[in-house]
């Protein structure tokens, strides 16, 4: 499943050259995530589990900048046993400034455990 989340760059993301800081991209994928997550029926506060960002990459390729409005994709990229990845495509109209790719991980007493089946048939729709 795809889900779009937009939102104007402001001002306060952006360095003296109007042009956006790296870390305002994970920022974006998290509001993205969280939007996939309520489109699939299950607020992300809301999972009932102990969830944790194992990891996160940026795969930069061009720059945002003040005054352009971004868009992010989501999209499962990939579902393992007690993780799962989600592909995060950060765009201004057609042109794509960023791919994020974040993985997440449940756990219970600082352990890795199973997602749930209810929660993983949500995640692979």
């Amino acid at each position: 499943m795809r889900e779009v989340w937009s939102a104007p760059v402001r001002f306060a993301e952006c360095d003296q050259g109007g042009v956006v800081f790296n870390g305002h991209y994970l920022t974006w994928a998290h509001e993205a995530v969280e939007a996939w997550w309520t489109a699939l029926g299950l607020p992300f506060a809301h999972t009932g589990l102990d969830q944790r960002i194992k990891a996160a990459t940026l795969e930069w390729r061009s720059s945002a900048r003040w005054g352009d409005t971004v868009t992010v994709d989501a999209e499962l990229d990939r579902m393992g046993s007690s993780s799962f990845t989600v592909a995060l495509t950060v765009r201004v109209g057609e042109r794509v400034c960023c791919v994020v790719r974040t993985t997440y991980v449940a756990v219970a007493d600082g352990l890795p455990i199973p997602w749930p089946e209810h929660v993983r048939a949500l995640l692979q729709g």
